[in-house]
């Protein structure tokens, strides 16, 4: 998305969000008074004033997807087609009218669609190393700005939290988490005395097929966190780990899949949402390398869906997903 720079314009909106944020003398007592409370939040970009109830919020990134199900006041949004295949319909239809003010990458971010949308908070959901790409500096002179970027995969729990507790969006979190957190608990019931005993492993997307490479995946990667929740364990440790998901998975080449996977009872592969294999994955399920493993040769293989879920509403259907996958390993 381009950015058109307008100085004056967003000069002019900034100052008005200012004199609006604080109050004018003309505004009355309990008006004033609601509109001037503010709290200080705690994220990646340091101790930030905001308002105690925001009542419109731009949300970029991973943000997008967590306050549109928290039902957060949104007036402009990042554009988030990785999310789409797991918005329920409701969610789908508001993320598809909202404006979008910013593109899939951070270097998308539209300033001035920003500014016209007069936000009284923004909530950049990018990995830390990504502000670069931002002008953190203009975004700020329009509003405030919290930055609640992903760390490790797993930490999509902790972070979609403190998203919406940002724009003030908690109730409905918290009912989500409930419905979340007794699904996982009714399913980890229902496999206990199968998968805690099972060393898993499991091959990811994000492989290269160009470079003859595959993503191994372990414990609180993308395709396997929601599924330790119901037991599993994925085995192993990266070997020189690095920040964020380089500390969970990593990218050995093909002729490494016996040392990588010959250890293991289960072994468990993403999928697109609507099922299809990657191509990654698929240079990886075709190579005779794979179909030697212990685990193929007894049919312990299974596909995961939604594995890029990142909110407890996506995460849900991941878990029906795991269910169905490995509902197998039930049978006597």
């Amino acid at each position: 998305m381009s950015i058109r720079r307008s100085s004056g314009l967003v000069g002019a909106l900034a100052l008005a969000l200012v004199l609006t944020g604080c109050g004018s003398s003309s505004d009355g007592g309990d008006s004033a008074s609601e509109k001037s409370e503010t709290r200080v939040f705690t994220a990646d970009n340091g101790k930030i004033k905001i308002p105690a109830n925001p009542k419109r919020v731009v949300a970029t990134g991973y943000a997008v997807p967590a306050l549109i199900e928290a039902d957060a006041p949104l007036v402009g949004i990042s554009s988030w087609k990785r999310g789409e295949p797991m918005m329920n319909k409701e969610d789908l239809a508001t993320y598809k009218k909202l404006k979008k003010v910013a593109g899939e990458q951070a270097a998308e971010t539209n300033y001035e669609a920003i500014a016209e949308a007069e936000p009284d908070l923004i909530v950049i959901g990018v990995p830390a190393p990504v502000l670069g790409d931002i002008d953190m500096k203009r975004l700020k002179s329009i509003a405030p700005v919290v930055a609640i970027g992903p760390s490790l995969p797993s930490a999509w729990r902790d972070l979609s939290r403190k998203q919406v507790d940002a724009a003030g969006a908690v109730q409905q979190f918290d009912a989500q988490k409930k419905t979340y957190d007794d699904k996982a608990a009714e399913l980890a019931a229902k496999y206990k005395d199968v998968l805690p005993k099972l060393k898993l492993g499991h091959v990811g997307a994000y492989g290269d097929a160009a470079k003859g490479t595959f993503q191994r995946e372990f414990n609180g990667s993308w395709g396997t966190n929601i599924a330790e929740d119901l037991g599993a364990t994925y085995y192993g440790k990266v070997k020189k780990a690095g920040p964020g998901s380089a500390a969970v998975s990593e990218y050995p080449s093909i002729e490494e899949l016996p040392a990588a996977f010959r250890e293991a009872d289960v072994l468990t592969y993403s999928v697109s949402a609507d099922g299809s294999v990657p191509p990654s994955v698929k240079y990886v399920l075709d190579s005779k390398l794979w179909k030697n493993l212990p685990a193929v040769k007894a049919g312990k293989v299974f596909p995961y869906r939604y594995t890029e879920a990142a909110t407890y509403g996506e995460a849900l259907l991941t878990l029906d997903a795991i269910d169905k996958s490995l509902a197998p390993l039930l049978k006597p």
